[in-house]
């Protein structure tokens, strides 16, 4: 073969016709070969650039996957909710439409709510120290004004004191007295309602036991945040019974979500913490009782899930984490997929580059949402009637569009990787058209995991 950088342009003028044709083939191979390698860094470049944006955007960037005004105008036809204001907005910019003059303008005051009929009201009477007028004629009351204005009782500590009387029959020798009524903690200070008070401020509204340590010593009460602790760690003992009864309801479905959400934990000794991991189990979006349970799981992986789930059959919505590859092949289970997952992955490339197949992606799956709002109300076998009627076609038209698109863009890329996971997880992304009671995404779990997140910046 001939070494192509050091032909000079003598060399070149001595070779035969045949020379020439062999020349020319090994220099168009040799382009080829540069134009690969030139696409394969393209692509790599592409890739890595992208993988730097969505880090820079999970760290900087706001936490949200709503459409920005762009995306609203070319997504119109699917969020027709949206309509009449882009409607109001180009009529503005037209001119269609004048501003008042400035004297005109009414200003428009919030609507105040009436007060809940539940609150416990206080009644003062105010009537005039006379009701005889100065002609010397009695007043006659003609009605009345009746205004209420909100106010709080900010949390009291009090003392239950159980006096418990001692009675001795001096004949017999014996003793009677009432016994004492059990309790959370036994021998302990705090009440039921104080130990329920602080898991609700911890677990609920994700008060640091310190922080509820110093609230509680504005009152001049002294509580140790190990106080604290020791008292949660005992109610959350007595819970037990209440919370595998409400396990039990949760799995008496078919239907199951299922996430997971890390958490930090106290590593004794370390003096650090590490990761452990809240999971959540709730039935259907759409089901009538609704109920989720959480489970604290020092690791994520697939044990957790199979010994909480236990012998439960039924459809499981989940992402498309490896851990419930082994959770789904007991007991006849089917997997659910995340619709809201595929849309994320097509986001982000708008985020980053503007992508024109991301754009038709997130365009095309926002016509499957239109029609799951319409389907809200309605029961399961008449939602399954109307996704098979409206919503399949979508679907069927998706992913022959992924499919195509699939085939135009080189493997690598952030765009390619968006298209596998949709392509990839197709079965389980369309269980929601052979069960009408199957969500299209576990969004409604998600949402009941945000206070874990929530209490992660506490």
């Amino acid at each position: 073969m001939l070494d192509l950088h050091a032909l000079t342009a003598q060399d070149l003028r001595g070779l035969s016709p045949e020379a020439m044709a062999k020349l020319a083939e090994q220099m168009l191979r040799h382009i080829g070969e540069q134009a690969k390698a030139i696409k394969f860094k393209d692509v790599k470049i592409e890739r890595i650039t992208f993988e730097l944006a969505r880090l820079k955007a999970n760290r900087f960037g706001a936490k949200t996957e709503r459409m920005n005004a762009e995306q609203r105008q070319m997504f119109e036809e699917a969020l027709a909710e949206d309509q009449a204001s882009l409607e109001a907005q180009l009529q503005a910019l037209q001119g269609r439409t004048s501003a008042p003059p400035a004297d005109d303008k009414v200003k428009r005051k919030p609507r105040r709510q009436a007060l809940p009929d539940h609150l416990r009201r206080i009644e003062y009477r105010h009537e005039p120290d006379s009701t005889t007028c100065k002609c010397g004629q009695a007043m006659v009351r003609i009605g009345e004004d009746i205004t209420e204005k909100l106010d709080i009782v900010p949390a009291e500590f009090f003392v239950h004191r159980h006096v418990r009387g001692k009675w001795a029959c001096k004949c017999c020798q014996t003793l009677a007295q009432e016994p004492v009524e059990p309790q959370v903690i036994d021998k302990g200070m705090p009440a039921a309602g104080l130990v329920a008070h602080t898991l609700v401020s911890r677990f609920v509204d994700h008060i640091p036991y310190y922080r509820q340590e110093e609230i509680n010593a504005r009152s001049g009460v002294h509580t140790p945040r190990s106080t604290l602790a020791a008292w949660s760690g005992a109610g959350g003992a007595e819970l037990q019974p209440l919370y595998d009864v409400h396990r039990e309801f949760v799995l008496a479905t078919h239907i199951v979500h299922a996430d997971e959400t890390p958490v930090n934990m106290l590593d004794p000794g370390a003096g650090k913490t590490k990761k452990a991991y809240v999971w959540a189990y709730a039935r259907s979006a759409f089901d009538a009782s609704p109920g989720v349970a959480y489970e604290f799981c020092v690791g994520r992986g697939a044990q957790y899930p199979i010994a909480f789930l236990d012998d439960w059959s039924g459809t499981l919505i989940r992402d498309e984490y490896k851990g419930y590859e082994s959770v789904l092949k007991l007991h006849d289970r089917k997997a659910a997929g995340c619709l809201a997952h595929a849309r994320r992955k097509f986001d982000e490339l708008i985020k980053d580059n503007k992508s024109p197949v991301a754009t038709q992606a997130i365009q095309r799956i926002a016509w499957i949402y239109k029609i799951e709002r319409e389907l809200q109300g309605l029961t399961a076998e008449e939602r399954w009637a109307q996704r098979q009627a409206r919503a399949k076609p979508l679907w069927e038209a998706l992913f022959a569009w992924l499919t195509l698109e699939r085939a135009r863009v080189p493997d690598g890329s952030g765009t390619a990787k968006a298209l596998d996971y949709s392509l990839n997880h197709w079965d389980a992304l369309t269980a929601n058209l052979d069960d009408g009671g199957v969500p299209v995404d576990n969004n409604h779990l998600e949402n009941q995991m945000r206070p874990w997140a929530m209490g992660r910046k506490t």
